[in-house]
């Protein structure tokens, strides 16, 4: 059976096809700057990497253009081979605690919902109405980053605020990134042998989370009721003193859209370092002794072991650790800061086994009192496979 997990953006729209139950990647790629100048897409098919320019006005067009690659490059021979497609949406609140199929109520909820991710709910129900214009036949699957998270009790989810303003409102934790830690979560069990097991989940690219998984179940998660919470980001500051935001209002006349914009693209490493806010410059300016890139990377460490530690005596122990996504599966420098500050907990790390990017890998000693690893996230094929699941 083919299906499509599928990622869509204000501006991209990324893409993977999967003959299922096989998990055999047929086909997968990207088109970006949707609506925007100089657009073109990328497909990798067959070992081979080819990159397009095409005019792109909207995501129809984009669902237009990959359905006629999938016939010209032999993929399907008809749309009708096509069964499901599986949509990633970042925000289904409180909502939704699994994927399902999706009809005109759950777009509209999905809408709904836009106001907690307004950048991302949006472009899902784009995507989803334009697969569902072009592919008509296909079974969709709305696949939600939040419902991993839909575990966490409430005295852990609710925040010390006005009880209205969670009944009322729905401020709450939701968290997100809840299909690669469900995906490393599951990873580890296997690597573990081990059903019931207490894993601690370090997703960690230009957007971060880390998550203490019990049982194969999210007990607590670091991002909250926006993206912005938890540990350090490419762009976004993480936790702060919520007062700092009507001082500096007061202070610089600063509005509202202003101090969103501030602390959601202009902080994290690009706040602290000036330079970038990718990890891989950052990394570039402390070889060529930038101080304040440095801080930036030592501020990083020290959030995330903040939230591993917590994580740990939150979970009374842990079996394993795993570092994913871009910072976590390549960044050497890294991984190695996190774990010699948790050498007090026992945790050792095998510099030459740490010495590899984007593979699966024990990057601790035998010795060790927590085996660490770095998974190489796959949230395409968790979308591929609720998608198979709820149509099979």
């Amino acid at each position: 059976m083919k299906i499509l997990s599928v990622n869509a953006g204000s501006s991209s729209l990324k893409f993977q096809m999967y003959e299922m139950p096989e998990e055999k990647v047929l086909i997968s790629g990207v088109f970006e700057r949707i609506g925007i100048n100089d657009s073109l897409y990328t497909i990798k098919i067959n070992g081979e990497k080819i990159t397009k320019k095409a005019e792109l006005p909207n995501h129809k067009e984009a669902v237009r253009i990959l359905v006629e690659e999938l016939l010209d490059n032999n993929v399907i021979k008809s749309l009708d081979e096509i069964k499901g497609i599986g949509h990633r949406v970042v925000q289904g609140a409180d909502k939704f605690d699994k994927s399902v199929l999706i009809d005109d109520e759950v777009v509209e909820i999905i809408s709904e919902l836009s106001s907690l991710a307004p950048l991302h709910n949006p472009a899902a129900v784009t995507g989803i109405k334009a697969f569902k214009e072009i592919i008509p036949t296909a079974q969709a699957v709305a696949v939600f980053d939040t419902s991993f998270h839909q575990t966490m009790d409430k005295e852990t989810y609710l925040y010390a605020l006005p009880y209205n303003w969670y009944t009322d409102y729905q401020v709450r934790k939701y968290g997100a990134h809840g299909t690669s830690h469900n995906y490393v979560a599951n990873r580890l069990s296997e690597i573990l042998n081990k059903k019931d097991c207490r894993v601690i989940v370090c997703h960690l690219g230009n957007g971060g989370s880390i998550t203490a998984v019990k049982d194969g179940k999210c007990v607590d998660t670091s991002m909250g009721f926006t993206p912005n919470a938890g540990v350090i980001m490419g762009t976004r500051c993480g936790d702060i003193d919520a007062s700092i935001i009507p001082y500096m209002m007061k202070k610089t006349n600063m509005t509202y859209q202003d101090i969103d914009n501030a602390i959601n693209k202009q902080s994290g490493f690009l706040g602290i370092s000036g330079v970038s806010s990718d990890s891989r410059d950052i990394e570039d300016g402390i070889k060529q002794g930038n101080e304040r890139c440095l801080l930036a990377q030592h501020m990083f460490i020290r959030r995330v072991v903040d939230y591993i530690a917590k994580y740990y005596v939150l979970l009374n122990g842990v079996d394993a650790i795993a570092f994913t996504a871009g910072i976590g599966e390549n960044s050497i420098d890294i991984r190695k800061g996190i774990i010699e500050k948790l050498a007090v907990l026992g945790i050792k790390i095998d510099e030459e086994k740490n010495n590899v990017r984007g593979k699966e890998q024990l990057i601790t000693t035998s010795d060790s009192s927590v085996p660490v690893y770095i998974i190489p996230t796959d949230e395409e094929v968790m979308i591929a496979r609720d998608t198979y699941n709820l149509i099979g």
